[in-house]
C-alpha cells in the first residue's frame, strides 16, 4: 500500500520542553499522543514523510511545495535558537506531485519562494519524528487560498505520485484547531471556537472526509482555525481508501484547540472518492440555487454572462418587480466560487438611470474589474453564486454605539478618503472590527478624525 498511514496533528511550539519551560505539562496528553504516533511512523519504515503545513509559503492561487534538496530550521523565533532541525527533501516525489498537478491543471508545485527555513508547522512534527528515530526525507507542502476541493485534489496528486514512484509514504496534516476557545486565548473567545473543534474532532474520529469539504466557511472563519486546509489535503491523500480512524487526544488549555488523530488504510473503497462525490453534490446544489434565484440575481448573472459572451446587455427578467422600475439606488454585486469570494464591486450612490442598470454595471465590474482577482473566465460561470445588495440611503451617526454590523453597513469618510463595508459579512462580529476594516479599505488612520454613516441593505439571492 502506497499510503502507510496519515495523521492530523497540532503544532504549538510549547510542546518542545526548551520552549514550553514547564508549560508543556498542561498538554501532557498531546505530547504522549505525539510520541506514540511518531513511534508508529518509525515502525512502518516509510520511504518519505509528507508534511502539510499552514505556515509555509502561502499563496492565494497556488499550492507551494518547498523546493531544493534540504530544509533547515530552528526555534529561534520562540527564544530557543539552539534547538535546530534539518531534513532532506524527496526531490523525485516533489517532481512527481508537481507533474500530477499539471495533468489536472491544478496550480501547485515548487515555483516561487526559495526560503529553505522550516516553519513551526513543520518543525513540531519533525521534532517528534526525529526523537522517535525517523531520519528519512520529507516533502513539505503548504496550504493556499484555493478552494477546499482544490486542496483535496492536491492530496489526490500526492497519492498518485507516490503510487507512480512506488514510494511508501506517511502523510502528516499539521494544524491547530480554533484559536478562540477562551477569553484569555490569543484571539479571545468566539462561540464558533468550541463548535468548530467539536465538529472537526467528530469528522476525524469518523473519518468522514466529505464533511471537511462542505464545512461552513463562516464557522471556520469565526473559530480562527489554521488546520482545516492541511486536513483537506491529507484527506485527499486517502481518496478511495478505506481507513480505520483513532482520536488519540484533544486539549485546549491555552485557548487553542490541539487534536491528534490517526488513520490506517485498510484497502480500496470505491465509496470514498469524496472529491467526485463533492463535485456531483455541488453541481446539484448550484442547479437548485439557480432555480431559486431572485430576479435581481438572475439579472446580475445574465449581465456578466452576456458581457463575456458578446459584450451585450440582457433584457430584464419577465418578473422584474414593478417597484424596482425607475428606482435609483447604490448596488453591490458579490460573486462567490466554491464558497470563496470571487469578486465584489458596488456603488455607494447610484450612477445609472435605475437599479436594473446599476446591477448590470456592477455585475460586470465584479466579474472582470475587481483588482483583487483575475477576470472571470467563461468556464467559471456555471460555478458562480451571486448576491445583490441594494443599498438604502446612508444616514450620519454621531458614534459607534449606533452601529450594528449585522443590521447596518458603514461608511467612513476623512477628507477625500471614503470606505464602505456591507452588513452581515462573514467573520465581522463587532462594531470595532467593522470600523477597522472600513478604515483600512479607505486608507484612513484609526486615530484620524472621520465621519461615520450607516445604511441598511436589502440582500437578494
Amino acid at each position: 500500500m502506497t499510503i502507510l498511514a496519515a495523521y492530523a496533528v497540532p503544532h504549538p511550539p510549547l510542546l518542545i520542553p526548551e520552549v514550553g519551560r514547564g508549560q508543556e505539562r498542561k498538554v501532557a496528553a498531546t505530547i504522549e499522543a505525539y510520541k506514540k504516533i511518531a513511534l508508529e511512523v518509525v515502525a512502518v519504515e516509510p520511504d518519505c514523510v509528507v508534511i502539510l503545513t499552514p505556515h509555509g509559503t502561502v499563496y492565494s492561487d497556488y499550492i507551494h511545495i518547498s523546493p531544493g534538496d534540504q530544509g533547515k530550521g530552528s526555534f529561534a523565533a520562540f527564544g530557543v535558537p539552539g534547538v535546530k532541525l534539518q531534513a532532506d527533501y524527496d526531490t523525485g516525489l516533489i517532481d512527481a506531485i508537481s507533474e500530477q498537478a499539471s495533468r489536472i491543471d491544478l496550480a501547485a508545485g515548487p515555483l516561487g519562494s526559495k526560503n529553505a527555513d522550516l516553519d513551526h508547522g513543520t518543525l513540531i512534527p519533525l521534532y517528534f519524528l526525529r526523537q522517535a528515530g525517523y531520519d528519512g526525507p520529507i516533502v513539505r507542502a503548504s496550504i493556499s487560498g484555493l478552494s477546499p476541493i482544490d486542496h483535496y485534489r492536491f492530496g489526490v496528486c500526492i497519492q498518485k505520485a507516490a503510487r507512480e514512484l512506488g514510494r511508501r509514504i506517511v502523510v502528516v496534516g499539521s494544524g491547530d484547531l480554533s484559536h478562540r476557545l477562551k477569553d484569555e486565548g490569543p484571539y479571545g473567545f468566539a462561540p464558533e471556537g468550541p463548535v468548530f473543534d467539536r465538529e472537526i474532532m467528530d469528522i476525524l474520529g469518523e473519518a468522514d472526509f466529505s464533511r471537511l469539504l462542505t464545512l461552513d466557511p463562516e464557522l471556520a472563519e469565526g473559530a480562527g482555525e489554521c488546520g482545516l486546509r492541511s486536513f483537506q489535503i491529507m484527506a485527499g491523500c486517502l481518496d478511495g481508501t478505506a481507513v480505520t480512524s483513532r482520536v488519540l487526544s484533544y486539549e485546549g488549555p491555552f485557548g487553542v484547540g490541539y487534536g491528534i488523530a490517526a488513520f490506517q488504510p485498510t484497502g480500496p473503497d470505491a465509496k470514498r472518492h469524496f472529491g467526485q462525490l463533492y463535485e456531483i453534490q455541488e453541481k446539484e446544489r448550484l442547479q437548485t440555487l439557480r432555480s431559486e434565484e431572485s430576479p435581481y440575481v438572475r439579472l446580475a448573472r445574465a449581465a456578466l454572462e452576456s458581457y463575456l459572451r458578446d459584450q451585450s446587455r440582457p433584457a430584464l427578467p419577465d418578473d422584474w418587480p414593478e417597484e424596482a422600475k425607475g428606482r435609483r439606488a447604490g448596488v453591490f454585486v458579490t460573486l462567490k466560487k466554491d464558497g470563496q469570494l470571487r469578486g465584489c464591486i458596488g456603488t455607494i450612490a447610484p450612477v445609472e438611470a435605475d437599479v436594473a442598470a446599476e446591477i448590470m454595471r456592477n455585475a460586470v465590474s465584479s466579474g472582470v474589474g475587481d483588482p483583487r482577482f483575475d477576470p472571470v473566465q467563461p468556464e467559471e460561470l456555471p460555478k458562480l453564486v451571486y448576491s445583490v445588495d441594494v443599498l438604502g440611503a446612508p444616514e450620519a451617526v454621531d458614534g459607534p454605539e449606533r452601529l450594528d454590523p449585522q443590521r447596518y453597513g458603514v461608511i467612513v469618510t476623512h477628507d477625500q478618503q471614503r470606505g464602505l463595508l456591507l452588513p452581515a459579512l462573514e467573520g465581522v462580529r463587532s462594531v470595532e472590527q467593522q470600523l477597522k476594516i472600513a478604515l483600512a479599505k479607505a486608507g484612513i488612520a484609526e486615530d484620524a478624525p472621520y465621519k461615520i454613516e450607516r445604511f441598511e441593505v436589502v440582500r437578494h439571492k
